[in-house]
């Protein structure tokens, strides 16, 4: 390949998210050169190389929580739309779940079919998460053999039959399989709870019906169970879209005592409130549920003061009628929000509100997504050596989302009408254009990814 320059007023420089005049150099789809300043005197081909004026340049995102639902339930959501989606919102990898797909991805043979469809459409990279269910302790280690980039469960039910949730014992089980392998458990961190009926509201096309059948208690109990079994075992938990911002101490508070654990949270729960989810709009539900202002304010705090380590989508979209929409019935409907595409522009919106630097943005949807799924020898960062992914965008430019923008399958979003703040303009995977102001590439340029393999190639590929 030969090779690629792209050049801007305003790259991201060193580690220090420091902004100025720059080249980055990208040949056979990694990095091989970053030049500062302006005077660039190497050699320019006009039709292949890249002048971004006054554009940002930065790595691209990696969204390390995407359902993809590809095979099975390909109405949902599949890899052509949900990788074109990312594209269009700057983000060069996607690190898929094991479920909502038919089969769940909770065995080798389950992987590999998940592999053979997304080899075809995907625009761009894929990693994958497998899956910890009763009884499956034996198949993970020949998933990590094969570059699964760590594993997912549920302590509640998971809202589909393939995918079970587990008890204490599985999860003892499980735990011992994966001491001294390096991978990651990651937690849907809610539990089962004696709910408070007295002052429940009734009424299912009421928010704050749904809001009080999912209280905070949930979260927290689960939370100290992980904690406790991170501390036993020793192997590294990670919690995925944390919505009560009382669990906190209990993550800090295991962290002082030596546990490997980290904490995500989503869009969805930085940029959306309780008080404002309008009667019978399901397009909000999702589990944890959307929470209270004062709620939302503390997990900005706790973004603010490196205690969330990084910030996903959760993307979990579904076909219209699942949510429900005519009834309006929270306690019905699916639980999932599509966002995939906006996930940039959303913490950045929130983010520049309250005083963050663009490198926090690397930092927690680059850097630190690309590290829990394994990827951080070639993934998140502007460096010589790592792939070529960039995003080229504007900060401060704005637009609205509308239906005729959004790229998921399904176009059902509670941010539809929202202004946000930052235009993507272009997305590149190692030096290869995919997005292109509206327009993708013509071919899926995506490869996949896989944990612990050189240059992240599978040998079955």
């Amino acid at each position: 390949m030969a090779t690629v320059r792209i050049k801007s007023k305003r790259v991201l420089l060193g580690d220090n998210g420091g902004i100025g005049p720059g080249v980055l150099e990208i040949t056979n789809g990694k990095i091989t050169s970053i030049i500062e300043g302006e005077n660039y005197n190497g050699s320019w081909d006009s039709q292949r190389d890249i002048d971004a004026g006054a554009h940002l340049v930065m790595p691209g995102i990696v969204d390390s929580h995407v359902h993809v639902n590809e095979p099975g339930r390909t109405e949902w959501e599949g890899y052509e739309t949900a990788t074109r989606a990312a594209a269009a919102g700057g983000i060069t990898t996607i690190v898929d779940m094991p479920l909502n797909c038919i089969p769940s991805t909770i065995s080798l043979d389950a992987f590999n079919t998940k592999l053979d469809y997304a080899a075809k459409m995907a625009a761009v990279d894929v990693a994958f998460w497998g899956g910890v269910v009763p009884g499956n302790q034996l198949e993970l280690k020949p998933m990590i053999a094969a570059g699964i980039s760590g594993f997912k469960c549920f302590l509640i039910h998971s809202g589909v039959e393939e995918f079970p949730h587990v008890s204490e014992a599985d999860l003892h089980k499980a735990m011992k399989e994966l001491q001294g392998t390096d991978s990651v458990l990651l937690f849907h961190a809610e539990v089962e709870t004696q709910l408070d009926t007295e002052n429940t509201q009734s009424s299912p096309t009421a928010y704050q019906t749904f809001l009080e059948s999912r209280p905070k208690a949930m979260e927290n109990g689960a939370i100290e169970l992980v904690a406790k079994l991170c501390l036993q075992y020793r192997v590294p938990c990670h919690i995925v879209h944390l919505s009560s911002a009382e669990a906190l101490p209990i993550i800090l508070d295991a962290r002082k005592q030596g546990a490997p654990i980290t904490v995500e949270t989503c869009h969805h729960y930085l940029s959306l409130d309780a008080e404002t989810v309008p009667s019978g709009a399901t397009q909000f539900k999702c589990c944890p549920p959307i929470r209270e202002k004062e709620n939302q304010e503390k997990l900005w705090q706790a973004v603010i003061n490196g205690d969330i380590d990084l910030i996903v989508s959760d993307h979990s979209p579904c076909t219209a009628d699942l949510k429900l929409t005519k009834e309006g019935d929270f306690m019905k409907a699916w639980g999932g929000i599509s966002s995939l595409q906006f996930g940039l522009s959303l913490f950045w919106t929130g983010a520049r509100s309250r005083g963050l630097h663009i490198h926090e943005i690397v930092h927690l949807m680059c850097e630190r997504t690309a590290q829990l799924a394994g990827l951080s020898d070639r993934k998140g960062q502007l460096k010589v050596g790592m792939d070529g992914d960039v995003v080229i965008w504007d900060p401060e430019s704005e637009f609205k989302v509308t239906r005729d923008k959004i790229e998921h399958r399904n176009k059902l979003t509670p941010y539809e009408g929202m202004i946000l703040k930052g235009v993507v303009h272009k997305t590149i995977v190692r030096g290869r254009v995919v997005y292109d102001s509206g327009v993708h590439s013509k071919t899926p340029l995506g490869k996949l990814l896989f944990r612990g393999t050189r240059d992240g190639v599978s040998a079955r590929l």
